[in-house]
């Protein structure tokens, strides 16, 4: 059975993982290739969103096989076979326990580290993304605004990166507003940031208080294009980027340097550690579910919409827990309710499924014989 388990988890989580992160990858590349980026930055986006996309599915994955397991057994009688043989509930629940925290296991590598690393990288890239004002030059054909109060149109880049046909309006400054036409320009680097050389050009200056126009044609002229992106500042850490010991005792620079509280900061701790603790009762729930009930040729399509109606209750504890726990440092432990409620769901269906088979000693037999 745990073998079982273990297979459909694993095919189950392939499936949910390839749906879900088709769906990220989507609007990460219409964000990036719509922004100038190589398909190159493209993958490394979508492989650093992969961690935290199969901790999402991996929980139900395992809830998803554990119903199919368990309907399967059920169809072809096996289910009954075991019970008439005088296996309990709870010893057949043995091997989906085993499987839980199995799981279990999975979601806290994930929870505690493959993801906040993933996360951090990911914030790093995507500032550097967002600072290269190279790749906001590189598209022809389309006005283009890198900064507040900059437009720059490119007719033409050539396979060298050469632009062809430039336009450039700097309207930073109120009084002095300067349009610049160049029939050829190139980024290049420089000590204090990329410049834009034009070549064969004009720069017209338009100041409005005075209403005059002066122009100056020029053979080179470098623009500092290095102004045009936004001052550097220090990066506010996200919680989901943090280590769990230092959620756990944050320090004064730790939630200086971040964007949550206190109680934020203890809530993601002890939200990773009920993330793992709930992944082991979830199967258990959706397992024990489907032993209510009993052997029916109509199937246990009852059971399973029970099943899923007790993983949205236990899902709208961990939401209401959560929202607590971040309001308040002090009810930090209210988030771990929902797994000791998951967990409390397992024992009474296994319990309930126990005392039906103790009032009913030969119905099996007799389901087994019809």
């Amino acid at each position: 059975m745990l073998s079982q388990l273990l297979i459909l988890f694993g095919f189950f989580s392939l499936v949910l993982v390839s749906v879900y992160w088709v769906n990220r990858a989507i609007r990460i590349f219409d964000n990036l290739i719509g922004g100038g980026q190589t398909a190159w930055v493209f993958l490394e986006f979508t492989m650093l969103t992969l961690p935290y996309v199969i901790l999402v599915v991996l929980p139900i994955a395992a809830f998803v096989a554990a119903i199919y397991v368990t309907n399967r057994l059920s169809a072809e009688s096996e289910m009954v076979v075991l019970q008439t043989s005088g296996a309990s509930s709870a010893r057949i629940a043995r091997p989906v326990f085993y499987f839980g925290v199995i799981v279990a296991l999975l979601v806290a590598a994930l929870a505690h580290l493959l993801v906040p690393a993933a996360r951090t990288e990911l914030a790093w890239r995507s500032q550097e993304v967002s600072q290269d004002i190279t790749a906001r030059f590189l598209k022809e054909g389309q006005f283009l605004h890198p900064s507040t109060n900059i437009t720059v149109y490119i007719q033409r880049i050539t396979p060298l990166g050469e632009f062809q046909e430039l336009f450039l309006e700097d309207k930073r400054d109120p009084m002095a507003q300067v349009t610049y036409t160049a029939e050829t320009a190139l980024l290049v680097p420089g000590d204090d940031g990329p410049r834009l050389v034009m070549s064969n050009g004009l720069a017209q200056t338009f100041r409005p208080e005075t209403g005059r126009l002066s122009t100056v044609t020029f053979d080179n002229f470098a623009y500092d294009i290095g102004g045009l992106m936004d001052p550097s500042t220090q990066r506010l850490r996200d919680l989901a980027e943090l280590p769990t010991p230092i959620l756990l005792n944050p320090s004064e620079q730790d939630l200086a340097n971040s964007n949550g509280t206190r109680a934020s900061f203890l809530a993601e701790a002890h939200g990773r550690f009920a993330r793992s603790l709930l992944s082991i009762f979830v199967p258990m729930m959706g397992f024990a579910a489907l032993l209510i009930g009993g052997f029916s040729r109509f199937g246990v399509w009852k059971q399973v919409v029970g099943a899923v109606v007790l993983i949205i209750l236990v899902q709208m504890a961990a939401n209401t827990t959560e929202e607590i726990a971040r309001g308040d440092a002090s009810l930090w432990w209210t988030i771990y309710l929902a797994p000791a409620m998951a967990a409390a769901l397992s024992f009474i269906l296994i319990a309930i499924s126990s005392a039906q088979r103790l009032r009913n000693p030969f119905r099996r037999d007799k389901e087994v014989a019809a």
